[in-house]
């Protein structure tokens, strides 16, 4: 599959470098308020380097397992270390006695934390340098933990991250060498940081189709854990409904991790909770599922004005069209 954009910046102009000179901050606002404003979006640079930044990850982690050897970066490790604040914070906010079984209040007092710190936590990944950009990038921070009022989270939080990241990338703090780290640490560990959000406060899924659905939470790691399974000698679709097979191997692939965890949360068949991943178990090969995830994610979600309307523009991720 050809690459959407240039990895460094993920756009077809931009490079890491010293941002002062080519950004003027902002806080990033919603643009999209009706659904004739999906044109705007589609020819948006920010869709351009949102799928580009996707796609290149994509690429990246193909054929790789999540126990290989890559570099962590000092960027890296600073973003794990933010993640593990947003942990230790679940453990200091245990859930509260309501009668409602689903979306506890407590998950309010641990997002007013978020709220209140967010821009000094970017602050603490970014250096000198590119202090400019944290009110800008803690946005998207903020953006993808999920809904304070309705206690929800679903994929357009997860795209938030995934934003978070590509802005990051865009000012410099993360670079290409970085890619693997990205996807195997910063969002596996991001990952596991939501699935505790979850299982705590038990939040609803936004947005969910239920049964239709691929799943209730997340979407990038079947895309990104189909990748990792491409040209696997042993192992295809239809193996990664066997409880045997995630169990051995959920370790290495993100993938077998998603169905550990929809196994863990859901019972009964799991050809009747997890309907579209049973039909995707019987596609003959990793690629052809790759691909086949790619466009449902952009028809599912990127093109769904539910989602969209909650995607926030600024400087980096720009509601300008792309250039021609």
């Amino acid at each position: 599959m050809a690459e959407a954009a240039q990895p460094s910046g993920y756009s077809s102009d931009s490079r890491p470098q010293d941002v002062s000179p080519n950004f003027d901050f902002v806080v990033p606002k919603n643009e999209i308020n009706s659904v004739p404003d999906m044109g705007k979006w589609k020819r948006s640079q920010a869709y351009a380097d949102y799928m580009g930044f996707v796609l290149t990850l994509n690429e990246g982690v193909k054929g790789k397992k999540l126990t290989c050897d890559y570099k962590i970066s000092p960027t890296v490790e600073k973003l794990l270390e933010l993640l593990d604040t947003l942990d230790r914070w679940i453990d200091e906010t245990p859930p509260v006695d309501q009668p409602s079984r689903f979306g506890n209040q407590a998950f309010r007092i641990w997002y007013t934390k978020l709220d209140k710190n967010a821009e000094a936590l970017v602050a603490s990944v970014l250096s000198a340098d590119k202090q400019a950009a944290a009110p800008e990038v803690a946005v998207y921070l903020k953006e993808s933990v999920g809904n304070q009022t309705r206690i929800d989270y679903g994929t357009g939080h997860e795209a938030a991250f995934a934003e978070f990241l590509c802005c990051l990338c865009k000012v410099g703090a993360l670079q290409v060498e970085d890619r693997l780290a990205m996807v195997f640490k910063v969002f596996d560990r991001y990952l596991q940081v939501m699935r505790k959000l979850q299982k705590t406060y038990r939040m609803e899924p936004a947005g969910s189709q239920g049964v239709w659905g691929l799943d209730d939470f997340q979407f990038l790691p079947f895309i990104w854990g189909s990748s990792q399974f491409i040209d696997h000698p042993t192992l295809e679709p239809r193996h990664f409904i066997e409880k045997k097979v995630v169990n051995e191997y959920h370790q290495d692939y993100m993938f077998l991790e998603c169905i550990k965890f929809i196994n863990e949360m859901k019972t009964g068949p799991f050809a009747e909770h997890s309907n579209q991943l049973w039909n995707i178990s019987a596609v003959p090969s990793w690629s052809k599922v790759n691909q086949g995830l790619i466009k449902m994610y952009k028809a599912e979600c990127l093109e769904k004005f539910p989602v969209i309307q909650h995607f926030k523009f600024g400087s980096l991720l720009s509601i300008q069209p792309v250039k021609p």
